[in-house]
């Protein structure tokens, strides 16, 4: 990965693997659906293994790594899945091999040209790849909008790392070197309630870097006017959150 911060996950492995979505079956059938072959994936980046699992439902073998053994010791375990730490740009010796590389919430973590080169060299002919994201929770609801903005733009706004153009772009500008293939939209519940809500933020990079630096939690700024906005104005539940995917195949 680029950037040390990615390991920041790795401090609250735990609240990471509770709090953050799952995804859906659907979409692991489709990627496995338009992959040539279902022997073989790489969830690099898997974190406390979500996408890994979703994965080892449709691949005979599922290799997951990530480079925090914090998150691999957390994560859910299965016959199929192989956890190995590792950083996304190592050289794993994989050869032709991969039927299908996900990237699941991670890919804007990884130094992208050693990735690129990696999977590319791991990946079978017109083998698959996957990125998908999700942006900042909006809820289509004011004013509870208004003060999830507050807390993205004005109170975390210096905190984010420069990596999170990408996936506040819905990855429509992240660097991706391979034949794309239109993916079906898919989303994923983010929350049952305020609190599974406030939960889920806690989890973002820029949360655990502004208690780092300022030694109190910015979401203990805006608690209240979450509250006051989201019994004014109430969202639909579960609230769900829609997924951004890049995939591609590699060049024959």
């Amino acid at each position: 990965m680029k950037n040390s911060e990615s390991l920041v996950f790795g401090e609250n492995a735990g609240e990471y693997l509770a709090f953050r979505p799952q995804y859906p079956d659907a979409l692991f059938a489709w990627l496995a659906s338009v992959a040539h072959e279902n022997r073989l994936a790489w969830d690099c980046g898997t974190g406390s293994g979500q996408a890994a699992l979703g994965l080892s439902n449709h691949f005979a073998k599922v290799l997951a790594t990530d480079e925090d053994p914090r998150q691999l010791d957390l994560a859910p375990k299965r016959a199929n899945i192989d956890y190995r730490p590792a950083r996304a740009e190592d050289d794993l010796g994989l050869r032709a091999e991969v039927d299908l590389i996900s990237c699941a919430c991670a890919i804007h973590w990884f130094d992208l040209p050693r990735f690129y080169e990696a999977a590319t060299r791991a990946l079978r002919p017109g083998g698959l790849i996957a990125a998908w994201t999700y942006d900042w929770p909006w809820t289509n609801k004011e004013p509870l909008d208004l003060v999830l903005r507050k807390l993205k733009d004005d109170i975390l706004g210096p905190y984010w790392d420069e990596i999170s153009v990408f996936y506040f772009n819905r990855y429509e500008n992240l660097p991706f070197p391979f034949a794309e293939l239109q993916p079906p939209a898919f989303d994923t519940p983010i929350a049952d309630s305020l609190g599974d809500l406030v939960s889920f933020l806690t989890t973002w990079s820029a949360v655990r870097k502004y208690k780092r630096q300022e030694g109190r939690d910015p979401l203990s700024l805006v608690r209240e006017e979450l509250e006051a906005a989201w019994n004014v104005n109430p969202p639909a539940l579960p609230l769900r959150a829609p997924l951004h995917m890049r995939c591609g195949r590699k060049q024959a």
